[in-house]
């Protein structure tokens, strides 16, 4: 039965989005490649961060994570730490100097190209490599977000399973409507809605919900604990001299290292407008990841005690139960359909962010380099929005298709990112001997062997077998040690750069911010 409380909250929050792509199609008056893509890179710093966070952390922190750790315990939480220790370095690390760095290196404004200028190459190679992997996992990612938008509405509103395929597609269409009106602009202020929602529900329901439990409103939570499994509390979950344990920490610790190759994360380090805005989004950045990673490990917890076993056959339903139960009465129903909303928040603003970014390397990075190099800025702005609504059509055919594992689809792309352009990021900020060749080697081959191990040794933990051994360790942690390596190899092995490259290199990174004087001003 359909609860129209709840469905009100999610009618006015899609209408709310919407409402923000009108509102900067109609203040938008800079129609250039820029501005559609980066912003005119005159981001707020706090909108920028939370824009960062949120396009980051998708469903799965509200769905996928809670649920983890509900089912299996604290040794599930090396993702959160591994996430916020990459989160923290990309923050220091990454975003002030790329931001320099992109700016002096030709204006560039997307990864592909800022590499390419990095090098000071007329190559065609890199950008359509680029362009390649970045539509590839795009369009598995955005079809992640899709998946768990349907999976929410048809778990919140009992909806039949014929439904699913129309809400999807309801969800593609809002999504493509806002991103195609206001382009990143509108992407990061409704990034910035939905990561304050996103956080706000996760603070409010853990809070909402002891209370409950402290008046004893549920009969299950005193035997929630005596059902948890043996090293629920233990960090090696697995005991201490499994492998399965040690791996489980690696693969954790292993997603920290996507931060440095994710495009749609990192183009908000490069559209922000000023040094004293890059202090505050780091600052804002930092916090709110660390906030949100805590909070979604705390429900997951009084989920435990409130619950019980009750979702132990669908552990990511956690969330959206402790929501559906506390709120179930009358007119509290709608702020239930708010806190639910923050999963719609999630997955949307993972979405839009994904198909901004592959539209932006479709058109700058392949479109341009491969097939007209001196296009019209009308035409540009035609093929991105028609970039958007392609990709968004694969991305829902995906879903379609039920391919809707949401944690195995983030995965998979989360990992084909970090391994093929993390490497190539930190050397291109680090390195002043790092080379064209040995940039293009190390994406390529990073790409390659993310790809082979998940097809060799990880499938079991999407399809329940692999094709040699199950290993347990996460894809990304051999790609980026591997595109590591063939950087560096392939770069001592082949021409140092040109002069001008390593004097830019030495402008960049000998630049330290006074507080007063910004770096376009040097």
């Amino acid at each position: 039965m359909i609860n129209y409380y709840e469905l009100s909250a999610f009618i006015v929050y899609f209408i709310a989005m919407i409402a923000i792509g009108v509102y900067f199609f109609v203040k938008s008056k800079d129609n250039s490649e820029k501005s559609y893509f980066l912003g005119g890179r005159n981001m707020n710093g706090f909108v920028a961060a939370i824009s960062a966070g949120a396009s980051d952390m998708s469903a799965w922190c509200l769905m996928g994570l809670p649920g983890a750790i509900y089912l299996f315990g604290i040794g599930q939480v090396w993702i959160s730490i591994g996430l916020f220790i990459g989160t923290v370095c990309a923050w220091l690390f990454v975003a002030p100097r790329l931001r320099r760095y992109v700016i002096k290196a030709n204006d560039s404004i997307t990864i592909p190209q800022f590499l390419t200028n990095r090098f000071a190459e007329e190559g065609k190679m890199l950008k359509i490599v680029s362009a390649l992997i970045f539509v590839i996992a795009y369009c598995i990612y955005a079809a992640s977000s899709v998946s768990a938008c349907a999976d929410l509405f048809q778990s919140v509103f009992n909806t039949k399973e014929d439904y699913r395929i129309l809400v999807m597609a309801i969800v593609t269409i809002i999504i493509i409507i806002y991103t195609l009106l206001g382009g990143f602009n509108a992407v990061c202020w409704t990034d910035l809605v939905q990561g304050l929602l996103m956080l706000g529900a996760l603070m409010a329901l853990p809070i909402i919900t002891l209370i409950l439990l402290k008046q004893g409103k549920t009969a299950d939570s005193f035997m929630a604990w005596a059902s948890t499994p043996d090293g629920f509390w233990s960090l090696l979950s697995n005991g201490a001299n499994s492998w399965d344990s040690y791996a489980n920490i690696i693969t954790g610790l292993g997603w920290g290292l996507g931060y440095f190759g994710m495009p749609h994360i990192i183009v908000r380090y490069m559209s922000i407008k000023s040094e004293k805005q890059m202090r505050v989004s780091q600052i804002s950045g930092i916090i709110w990841t660390g906030l949100i990673l805590t909070m979604a490990t705390v429900v997951a917890f009084v989920g435990h005690d409130y619950l019980g076993s009750s979702v132990a056959d669908n552990k990511s339903m956690v969330f959206i139960n402790m929501v559906k139960d506390v709120f179930k009465v009358g007119p509290l129903a709608i702020f239930g359909g708010i806190l639910l909303s923050a999963i719609v928040a999630a997955s949307m603003s993972s979405a839009d962010s994904q198909l901004l970014a592959s539209s932006s390397a479709f058109v700058t990075d392949f479109y341009k380099t491969a097939i007209n190099n001196n296009p019209t800025q009308k035409q540009i702005k035609w093929l991105s929005m028609a970039a958007v609504v392609f990709i968004a059509i694969i991305a829902f055919i995906i879903a379609a298709l039920g391919l809707d594992d949401i944690m195995a689809l983030v995965s998979a792309a989360w990992s084909i990112f970090g391994a093929a352009f993390g490497p190539a990021i930190i050397l291109a900020l680090y390195w002043k001997r790092f080379n064209y060749k040995g940039c293009v080697w190390g994406i390529v081959v990073g790409f390659v062997v993310s790809i082979l191990w998940l097809a060799c040794f990880n499938l079991e933990y999407y399809i329940g077998k692999s094709l040699i051994y199950n290993t347990g360790v996460y894809e990304i942690v051999p790609g980026f040690i591997a595109g590591l390596i063939t950087a560096i190899v392939v770069s001592l092995a082949t021409k140092a750069p040109k002069k001008e490259v390593t004097d830019l290199f030495t402008e960049v990174t000998s630049y330290k911010y006074d507080g007063k004087t910004e770096f376009e001003e040097v």
